[in-house]
């Protein structure tokens, strides 16, 4: 490989973006990390830093300074594969220039699945909280400035983990790696002080589990919500892998 490739996955909360940074992190030529522009997001959103879990302890733990996160992920030469875990709202204003030196993967999810995981922990978000639209907002700027990228839709991800990260993988221009498909069930060093509120599920896991729909009734006070959504992820779809 004659240059470092630095992948940014743009994703949504509740979705498998941390199952995914699992998965980068089997590949001996990959470094991951896990959300580094979180704190940086809400020491500039007074609202979030008042209702997400743990904020005191991610301020403390993290570089607040968007532009030196930016730098580091330009710059740094770990490994020959850089894996950035984001969320999308977490770029809260940066300048997205640097996005013309980075593989930019959008990852999305069915919003009738994910909202209702998400209100578990955070009671009644908003739609700036969820990702679609600014999901969208990125795909505009990508294709105003002429900028590759793909995405990633979970189910796709569940219902056939290797064919669909070997289409990642082509589209990243590195080779795909079978042990991508499974992991140690466990902590992971890389994992950010918020894992304790978010990554139950993944800690228990050994490899991407299969997509089941959700059974439960979808909440009422959710629904408004759902149909804002809806309307961002029928045009995410069209993209994705």
């Amino acid at each position: 490989m004659d240059k470092i490739r630095r992948i940014c996955l743009w994703s949504g909360p509740r979705n498998i973006s941390t199952a995914l940074m699992y998965s980068f992190a089997q590949r001996d030529d990959t470094k991951v990390f896990d959300e580094p522009l979180y704190a940086y997001y809400l020491k500039n959103h007074p609202e979030a830093h008042k209702y997400h879990p743990g904020s005191e302890e991610i301020l403390k733990s993290l570089e607040n300074n968007g532009d030196v996160v930016v730098s580091m992920m330009l710059n740094n030469q770990d490994k020959p594969v850089l894996f950035f875990k984001h969320m999308t709202h977490h770029l809260y204003g940066l300048d997205r220039e640097f996005m013309k030196s980075t593989i930019n993967i959008i990852l999305t999810r069915d919003p009738i699945d994910m909202l209702p995981s998400f209100d578990k922990v955070i009671k009644n978000p908003s739609l700036n909280d969820v990702g679609y639209a600014q999901h969208v907002k990125l795909i505009n700027y990508y294709e105003k400035n002429n900028i590759k990228f793909t995405v990633l839709d979970s189910k796709r991800v569940l219902k056939n983990p290797k064919e669909t990260l070997q289409k990642l993988c082509e589209f990243a221009e590195i080779p795909f790696d079978n042990n991508m498909l499974s992991w140690e069930p466990q902590e992971r060093s890389e994992d950010g002080v918020w894992a304790k509120f978010w990554y139950k599920s993944v800690h228990e896991s050994s490899g991407f589990m299969s997509y089941k729909p959700k059974e439960e009734t979808f909440p009422e006070h959710l629904k408004p919500l759902l149909a804002e959504c809806q309307h961002f992820y029928q045009r995410l779809k069209r993209y994705a892998l």
